[in-house]
């Protein structure tokens, strides 16, 4: 009975690691791939193609900024 109670007693000691937002980490990662995508294809340099991955990862800001300029906030 010693043996079961400090299974238990391990048990509940252990801390649960509960990961949550997975859809939105595949929103952001299909973003992300389609952004090299458009960026990437429409680069006419090696260095715009390379500008064009940094703005891949920073899109959501970028397009936060837009709308916000559009609703003239």
């Amino acid at each position: 009975m010693t043996a079961e109670t400090k299974t238990n007693e391990q048990e509940s000691r252990r801390s649960k690691v509960i990961h949550r937002g997975g859809t939105s980490d595949a929103v952001y990662g299909f973003g992300l791939i389609g952004a090299w995508i458009y960026y990437i294809s429409h680069a006419a340099t090696f260095g715009a193609g390379m500008l064009g991955i940094l703005k891949g990862i920073v899109w959501p800001a970028m397009l936060v900024y837009e709308l916000l300029k559009y609703l003239n906030m």
